[in-house]
């Protein structure tokens, strides 16, 4: 008599444990290849806002600069390209009308987002980035360099900040950092917007003992870091690059 067709009960759980084994090695080649795609959308992010950055920082070629259409000289400042880039503080009515709050979703097409970075981003009408017009810290996904928003200044024996008010100039140093992944949480713990950060780079001023350095490894250990000249670097040790951590543009 011939054997009926079908596998028996020691073949189906021999093939079962054959691929439980094969998913058990794949698991891991799947999760890097997930985690290394975010991190390049991440970099792509990044690298759009800092286009977008080139050319608001052109004096012919920017656009709406608004309030500091008024500063003489061509001036500016870091925080208002931020919120032309959110929609926010004197930007909102044109692009969310009478609406005293909008939430950006995780998924959408936010140049100001990391994919790694879940949760809803809420903004805030008649309200700057630094003063909660961007929430909540948390889910906010990058820092732009604080010293091209604060200047110290010494006066009286004391360091203090000062406002910056950037120009065209702020093109002409590639090498300095714009923008990088930071940690809303560890920022708001500290009672500080994640919306600026930067290395204390000593001194005893307001920077001092790495107040406003808050950096999110969040990309397999490393953190993107994008520069003036648009170019993205992946780093583990952000402070043993050879860059201008410490440009600081001219207090006015």
């Amino acid at each position: 008599m011939r054997r009926p067709g079908g596998f028996t009960l020691i073949e189906i759980l021999i093939t079962i444990a054959i691929i439980a084994v094969l998913v058990s090695l794949m698991l891991p080649a799947l999760g890097g290849a997930r985690s290394s795609a975010r991190s390049f959308r991440c970099q792509m992010s990044q690298r759009a806002v800092a286009f977008d950055f080139s050319i608001y920082a052109d004096d012919e070629l920017h656009g709406d600069r608004g309030e500091d259409r008024d500063l003489p000289g061509e001036r500016f400042r870091l925080e208002t390209f931020q919120e032309s880039l959110y929609g926010i503080s004197e930007f909102w009515e044109g692009n969310y009308g009478s609406r005293q709050l909008v939430e950006l979703p995780y998924e959408g097409n936010d140049p100001l987002r990391c994919p790694e970075v879940e949760g809803p981003v809420e903004l805030r009408r008649n309200a700057p980035c630094s003063r909660g017009g961007v929430a909540p810290p948390e889910n906010i996904s990058y820092g732009f360099n604080v010293r091209m928003h604060w200047g110290e200044q010494e006066r009286d024996g004391r360091v203090r900040v000062r406002p910056v008010e950037l120009t065209s100039e702020i093109l002409e140093h590639p090498t300095v950092p714009l923008m990088w992944d930071v940690d809303g949480a560890v920022a708001d713990a500290n009672n500080l917007s994640p919306v600026f950060s930067g290395p204390a780079m000593g001194g005893d001023g307001p920077f001092a003992r790495n107040r406003y350095w808050f950096p999110a490894m969040r990309h397999a250990g490393a953190m993107n870091l994008t520069f003036i000249d648009g170019s993205v670097r992946s780093t583990k040790r952000p402070l043993e690059e050879t860059l201008d951590w410490g440009y600081q543009p001219p207090v006015r």
